[in-house]
């Protein structure tokens, strides 16, 4: 199958690209953690405790792994040779494990993508792989949604673009209001997504969402 490879705008990589700034060092994150145990209340140096701050380090390399990606080079590599495929393509329930910037605490849901080729599309894993770079990285979901389907939009080009997000936020869940199984749901629909009822309403039932409409970002 032939593959093409388009350039990115530079306007679009300086969008969405983190702001380049010094990392504390690993020693450093680790004595936060200590500090961050001792304000609590407990005892770093303690048996069970010890290792803590280690654990806590390697678990926000995994957590945060988005901000050492890039999302424009995910999506460099697009094919062409598509047999005149023109329909929608839709990738639904992609597991999404993220983190509120506000609170620091898990948004753990479901992420559903489509768009309308022009000419070109991408492998299926990228899409997947888009929406675990934005999410590895501390968010909100409205932001999370706009990200993902702007860059899809910006890189691809395709006629329209469709991301709803459904996810629970820990930081309501588990704490201050404390709302066990609200789930809040989001949408970003671009393109002919979002100029034309049928394409939206064939993508919505598509993702089997149709049963309320979601919040758009």
């Amino acid at each position: 199958m032939d593959t093409a490879v388009f350039e990115t705008p530079p306007s679009t990589s300086s969008r969405i690209k983190s702001e380049a700034r010094r990392r504390p060092s690993r020693s450093e994150a680790e004595a936060a953690v200590r500090t961050l145990i001792e304000w609590a209340g407990d005892d770093p140096d303690r048996e069970g405790l010890k290792e803590t701050p280690e654990r806590v380090v390697r678990a926000y390399e995994e957590f945060f792994a988005g901000y050492d990606e890039d999302p424009v080079a995910l999506l460099a590599t697009t094919f062409e040779e598509t047999a005149a495929y023109d329909e929608m393509i839709v990738l639904r329930d992609i597991r999404l494990e993220s983190h509120c910037e506000h609170h620091m605490v898990p948004i753990l849901g479901r992420a559903h993508v489509g768009y309308l080729p022009a000419g070109r599309v991408v492998g299926f894993s990228k899409l997947a792989r888009l929406v675990e770079v934005f999410a590895k990285r501390l968010q909100i979901q409205e932001a999370l949604t706009s990200q993902i389907a702007d860059t899809i939009q910006d890189l691809l080009q395709p006629r329209g673009v469709g991301v709803v997000i459904e996810a629970a936020h820990q930081c309501m869940t588990t704490r201050g209001i404390r709302k066990p199984g609200v789930s809040a749901v989001t949408s970003r629909m671009l393109g002919c997504f979002r100029d034309d009822p049928t394409t939206r309403r064939e993508f919505l039932s598509v993702i089997g969402n149709q049963r309320n409409a979601p919040h758009e970002t």
